[in-house]
């Protein structure tokens, strides 16, 4: 969850991008749409002054950075799809900053539909509901100084960590590399002025040099906001800073077992998903082309056989497709599948057959490959709009920084 756009692939793109190629879920949540944002190039200079025009253009930069980085489910926050059931849509608005004595603070005044000054409950149960329809299954925001200070950084890491313990998910704070915050703490024992002793904290860092050119193609996608030069970015307020090879985050869990919490992800366990996908659209093959000739007489002759083994193709290709929400397992199982049907298929030395040219065998053959193709060809689920704010466990599967 980030404040504003940029924000998500500064501090934290190299991992979103890791976690897409692991075939994890990711939903990424975006408060505002920068419209009190600096703005860089000369040729944009025009929207410095007109904060809607300057929104749009930030809107169009975030969908090019979310390409770059593979993110296919995005969602502005007080949007249908991210706003509390039997709630009017509404739009939370940057709420602007000023440089203080510990960095940035807010301004002296804020708009009423900012997302600073909007109701600290109200945010949270719009988070927890995009967390309830996502079956999310970790939250991911900023310190309790919101990085640097912003109060949308803030107002944003107090939603979402709300959000988190009530729907009983861990809650990972990013690290910046001195923590943050006036004395380096990161504000942990009181973010809301309410101590919390015993709060687990377990620190994790993601290497994310595999995918440093899509961060880096992502971050050219804000150019409104940043420049890149070289391994470094410039800031709009000319700050220079270099681009993270390895993101750092802290788990701040205060309902669950930090010990029971998933690793974050390792380079080779999509490669084993893959290869497990593969055995297993084999091994269905090749039971099914030897049993889907089996008929079993209930007063009729009912192919049993080939109903079972169609059945068991659907159970594995569609049950895939569902638990990933993508095509790259299922699709290792369509090819084992095939492999398996099509050597199973051709004539032994002898002269027989496993597949013969039977109205069963042509069932068997052509339903097998139909059934996954359809599964594979299917469209990407279309999300729930609305969800509703619980205090039991979130349904596990996707991430949600």
């Amino acid at each position: 969850m980030h404040a504003h756009p940029d924000d998500e692939t500064i501090s934290s793109g190299g991992t979103i991008a890791t976690l897409v190629d692991e075939r994890s879920g990711v939903t990424v949540l975006t408060c505002t749409r920068g419209e009190c944002g600096e703005v860089v190039p000369a040729d944009l200079q025009h929207l410095v002054e007109r904060q809607d025009a300057l929104a749009a253009h930030r809107e169009v930069e975030l969908a090019a950075a979310m390409r770059a980085l593979g993110v296919t489910d995005h969602r502005f926050l007080g949007e249908p799809s991210a706003r509390m059931a039997g709630r009017e849509p509404r739009r939370y608005r940057d709420s602007g900053m000023v440089w203080g004595e510990y960095g940035a603070e807010a301004p002296p005044s804020l708009q009423a539909d900012s997302l600073a000054a909007a109701d600290s409950g109200e945010v949270a149960a719009d988070v927890a509901t995009v967390i309830a329809a996502t079956g999310a299954t970790a939250v991911v925001s900023y310190n309790a100084y919101g990085g640097y200070g912003h109060p949308d950084h803030i107002a944003a890491h107090n939603a979402a960590r709300t959000a988190a313990r009530v729907m009983d998910v861990p809650f990972f704070a990013i690290e910046p590399d001195d923590l943050g915050g006036p004395d380096g703490s990161g504000g942990y024992e009181s973010p809301d002025g309410v101590d919390r002793p015993g709060v687990d904290l377990v620190e994790y860092e993601v290497d994310v040099t595999p995918v440093l050119d899509r961060k880096i193609l992502a971050l050219r996608a804000h150019r409104s906001q940043l420049t890149v030069d070289g391994d470094t970015m410039v800031m709009s307020g000319g700050q220079v800073a270099p681009i993270a090879s390895v993101e750092r985050f802290r788990l701040i869990d205060e309902t669950m077992d930090a010990a029971s919490t998933p690793p974050p992800p390792g380079p080779g366990s999509a490669a084993v998903a893959i290869a497990l996908s593969l055995v297993a659209g084999l091994a269905i093959g090749a039971l099914g082309t030897v049993v889907h000739q089996v008929r079993v007489d209930l007063g009729v002759a009912v192919p049993l056989g080939v109903i079972g083994a169609l059945f068991t193709v659907a159970a594995l290709v569609v049950g895939l497709r569902v638990l990933t929400d993508g095509r790259l397992l299922p699709g290792a199982a369509t090819v084992g599948l095939l492999a398996a049907v099509g050597i199973l298929s051709l004539e032994s030395a002898g002269g027989s057959v496993l597949i013969p040219q039977s109205t069963l065998g042509y069932v068997w053959l052509y339903g097998s490959v139909g059934i996954a193709f359809l599964a594979l060809a299917w469209p990407k689920a279309v999300q729930p709009a609305e969800g509703t704010m619980k205090t039991s466990s979130a349904s596990k599967g996707t991430t949600a920084p």
